[in-house]
């Protein structure tokens, strides 16, 4: 339907010295808004002609040079022929830009300012005294007039301020600098926001516009059977790394927690490595990648690797017994190690070229001046990627920190002496140059490509004095078996023995000092991911439940977190007002965590305060610990729910968890506290959970 209000021109005569402007008759909308704008340049009205005029020189070339876009645009000027005419000397600078490809992923792009009349060496000179006499316009010797739009002006300026940071900002008549292909987009978008024409090589767009609308980016090359296990937002992570690495860029998958980063990266992995042949090959021509991660998730990257994308030959370089010739590790596709290790073993690592070095968990070298942090930026690699859910914990020095690792000297330094607006400006301009390279979805944006629950094993590995534990309380306890086995005793005290020798093997998965106190919080590789994920949840705006069987572990954990002095709610069997504690957290946003023992705490309680789920330890009956996770999913909850159970590899916990798919039956009995339950066990199945 076209639309009812006529249009509304304005008709323009007069010359350089004076104006004279007829607006429409009244009753239009912007009539109003037309006489403000006039009389605030002084413009008088001549009530016999109904003609606005304006008889004084600069005010005239004051108000064209100002306001001739918005005559132009809102006002739809008519200029009268005689107008034309009269001001054939007049001409107004803009600003033409241009940029061509160079090599190696480089451009040479200029700007300048461009004024009919004025000569290259006179055009600075002319401008800065533009500026000082508060007058939009210049001379010219041969008599012509050059308009400086103010806009043109501030675009300039903040063009060159853009390009060269720690210049005094002025607008210069030419910029010419060479563009690394890290800072294309950030400087499309500048010219955008500034309305500055751009017209860029095929090569530039094709560089920035993947990374400005991520949704021409192209899929990762990788196998169909992966492919089609991954969710949509996952296949747009994984070409979204891709696509950056292709282009010999760098980048922060930083994705909610719970919204698998790890399958991300391994999509990515096999994409670079063609190792998707199933077959456990990988490609020979480039060069192994190298994925660092904290101690306790060593082992689950594995795992997820050989569930993922067993195409991919993945050597584990950690723990006491890791080979000491780094030369072995160059037939891998993939290297995964820790932190500790990498410094440990730094020699070796900075020796060998990488094509891909993934750092998960990045909150480790926030701090550039740590040694986990020196030791990552000692690499050589093709490629750098950070995966964290948390890029910026406590200022803008973290995501610093990390691009000296992605991309050292993209992101500037932060100023010494800077006054407060200067240090405003530069934050600003550090998000937005670090924009383009941090890909974060959280889960409420991607909830249509997920389940309401969100359910993952996290397999910790034991090491150190709680691995040698473990070994020491399992061989015993297969000898002290076996001894009153030979000795003649009844199947009743073998089970009793066995029984006790499980629940310590239980324990020491758990937390070692529930056997041996003299132990630390350090000796506990369940501990450690528990703090993992409680510092990003604590980042993120998560909160958490963890669920125990044992209340002994769960009164350590409050008593670790009491002593960092993180608040936490608690409930086991002695609480005698459960509802209050609930209502407590629920309530107090500022609590990030709930230990909560199993029995007393997995039924019968609302806690849609918490988004996130910990089982601590495997429970017989995985409906038992679905009921635990319905605690925090379930009618009120308004975020999606991640539960995460912690196994430890290689244990008891892990066939427990096989057994949790296969004989429940055994389970419900070797977990039951009645003597007639326990009965039922045959020796041989006991014996079997010291294998």
């Amino acid at each position: 339907m076209a639309s009812s209000v006529p249009d509304f021109t304005l008709k323009i005569d007069g010359s350089t010295q004076y104006l004279g402007i007829k607006l429409p008759a009244s009753g239009h909308p912007l009539r109003t808004e037309a006489v403000a704008l006039l009389k605030r340049y002084g413009f008088q009205l001549d009530p016999l002609s109904q003609t606005w005029r304006l008889c004084d020189r600069h005010r005239v070339l004051t108000f064209l040079a100002t306001e001739g876009s918005i005559l132009q645009k809102t006002f739809h000027a008519d200029f009268s022929p005689e107008f034309a005419v009269r001001t054939a000397n007049l001409s107004i600078a803009h600003i033409e830009t241009s940029a061509r490809e160079k090599g190696d992923g480089f451009f040479d792009f200029s700007a300048r300012i461009v004024a009919k009349g004025l000569e290259e060496w006179e055009k600075e000179k002319m401008l800065r005294l533009a500026l000082v006499r508060n007058q939009p316009y210049v001379e010219t010797g041969d008599g012509g007039i050059v308009l400086f739009p103010p806009a043109v002006l501030q675009a300039a300026s903040a063009l060159a301020k853009t390009l060269y940071p720690e210049s005094e900002a002025a607008p210069l008549p030419n910029i010419s600098c060479s563009i690394s292909a890290a800072e294309l987009p950030d400087l499309e978008n500048t010219l955008d926001a500034l309305s500055v024409p751009f017209l860029p090589p095929e090569t530039w767009r094709e560089r920035s516009q993947a990374l400005r609308n991520i949704g021409t980016l192209k899929e990762a090359p990788v196998s169909t059977a992966l492919r089609e296990r991954l969710r949509l937002y996952q296949q747009i992570g994984a070409a979204w790394l891709w696509h950056l690495y292709k282009n010999k860029l760098a980048g922060i998958l930083a994705d909610e927690m719970g919204l698998g980063k790890t399958v991300q990266a391994l999509a990515f992995l096999e994409a670079v490595h063609g190792g998707s042949d199933g077959k456990g090959g990988s490609n020979n021509e480039v060069l192994p990648s190298l994925v660092v991660c904290p101690a306790a998730l060593v082992e689950n990257w594995c795992r997820e690797a050989a569930r993922f994308t067993p195409g991919l030959h993945v050597c584990r370089h950690h723990g006491a017994s890791r080979g000491k010739n780094m030369a072995a590790l160059r037939q891998a596709s993939v290297v995964v190690t820790s932190y500790g290790i990498l410094t440990r073993d730094l020699e070796g690592f900075r020796e060998q070229p990488w094509a891909i070095i993934i750092a998960d968990e990045a909150q480790h070298v926030k701090n550039r001046r740590t040694q986990n942090a020196r030791s990552l930026y000692a690499l050589r690699a093709d490629g750098r990627f950070v995966l964290t859910g948390t890029p910026v914990e406590n200022s803008l020095d973290d995501l610093r920190s990390l691009f000296a690792f992605l991309m050292p000297g993209y992101l500037p330094k932060a100023a010494t002496g800077a006054s407060r607006e200067q240090r405003l400006w530069e934050d600003t301009r550090v998000r937005e140059k670090a924009a383009p390279y941090v890909l974060r979805r959280a889960k409420r944006s991607v909830i249509p490509e997920l389940p309401e629950k969100i359910e993952q094993t996290v397999f910790v590995e034991l090491e150190g004095e709680q691995a040698k534990l473990y070994q020491e309380w399992r061989d015993r306890s297969r000898a002290e078996i076996f001894e009153m086995e030979m000795s003649g005793a009844t199947e009743g005290r073998i089970r009793m023995l066995a029984f006790k020798h499980l629940l310590r093997l239980r324990q020491i998965c758990d937390d070692p000092r529930l056997i041996r106190p003299d132990f630390s919080a350090a000796n506990s590789a369940k501990y450690r991911a528990l703090r993992e994920i409680l510092d990003e949840a604590m980042d993120s705006g998560n909160r958490i439940l963890v669920f125990s069987q044992f209340v002994e572990l769960l009164l350590l954990l409050r008593q670790e977190l009491d002593a960092d002095k993180v608040p936490s709610c608690y409930i086991d069997g002695a609480t005698r007002n459960r509802q209050a504690e609930c209502d407590r957290f629920n309530n107090d946003s500022s609590i990030p965590i709930f230990l909560i023992s199993l029995k007393a705490g997995g039924v019968g309680l609302n806690l849609t305060g918490a988004d996130t789920v910990i089982h601590y330890d495997p429970w017989w009956n995985p409906a038992t610990e679905a009921q635990a996770t319905d605690r925090a999913h379930r009618i009120g909850q308004t975020r999606t729910v991640t539960s995460l159970k912690l196994i430890a590899s290689g244990t008891i916990e892990e066939r427990v968890l096989d057994l949790q798919r296969e004989k429940t039956s055994l389970l419900r009995d070797l977990f039951a506290d009645s003597d007639a339950a326990n009965a039922r066990i045959a020796i041989e199945s006991l014996k079997n959970f010291f294998d």
